[in-house]
């Protein structure tokens, strides 16, 4: 059966699945250039070039630009070049507020609700952690910081709650990766990890909320660091 165009509905189905597809491809490669701070806060993106490399119209570059704008992580300003957006020290203090209010209460359910199965997930958790420790491995250790978060939330009984959380944490990545790569802190990180899953098997709800304010407020020296080093990187919404 064909339209008014004359374009039958499987072709139609099939260009929005290609569509589709091509707006996830060029999400997922920007979303990891700039998370990976190959593409810094700053850096103009054309897209006439980004469609250009994937050999697609720029519709579907449009598409993953916005997606990448609702995650924070692009500023569109029409008629002007779209660019990496640059840190908030308003938004990263917002963010973490969100995190921690949302995280803080995961814990304490975490360590009221922890089984002998859930045990047995977060410390799987951990030994993978401790195996990518071994090779230094930044990216895989990111991965699996996540896998951890959403353990917490499976453990927790709140699954619905990860979503809240790895949007959040998505914010600030990029600063989690210059924390890791600059000054080699996975190791601490794994005993915040560890010191979590110890209060949680436990059952000590305020203690593991203890463990898991700390391993927030890691990113505080970071924060300090990068702003004094790279002050480009950050917005002027101080004041």
């Amino acid at each position: 059966m064909k339209n008014e165009t004359g374009v039958s509905a499987m072709v139609q189905i099939n260009q929005i699945r290609d569509r589709r597809t091509s707006v996830e491809r060029i999400f997922d490669y920007l979303n990891d250039e700039i998370n990976s701070m190959r593409l810094k806060p700053g850096d103009r993106i054309s897209e006439a070039e980004i469609a250009a490399k994937f050999g697609v119209s720029r519709q579907p570059v449009r598409d993953a630009f916005t997606r990448l704008a609702n995650h924070d992580l692009l500023l569109i300003r029409p008629q002007r070049a779209t660019e990496v957006k640059k840190f908030s020290p308003r938004d990263v203090e917002k963010s973490r507020f969100v995190r921690a209010a949302v995280e803080a209460e995961i814990l304490r359910r975490a360590a009221r609700r922890c089984s002998v199965a859930g045990a047995a997930l977060l410390d799987d958790c951990i030994a993978e952690q401790h195996e990518v420790l071994k090779q230094k491995d930044y990216k895989a250790f990111g991965a699996l910081d996540y896998a951890f978060h959403e353990a917490l939330c499976h453990v927790a009984e709140a699954d619905y709650a990860f979503e809240v959380i790895s949007m959040e944490k998505a914010k600030v990545d990029r600063l989690c990766t210059l924390s890791l790569s600059q000054e080699d802190r996975m190791p601490l990180l794994v005993e915040d990890h560890e010191a979590i899953v110890r209060a949680i098997k436990n059952g000590d709800p305020e203690a593991a909320v203890d463990a898991g304010m700390l391993h927030l407020s890691r990113l505080d020296a970071t924060i300090a660091q990068v702003s004094k080093t790279n002050a480009n990187y950050f917005e002027n919404d101080l004041d």
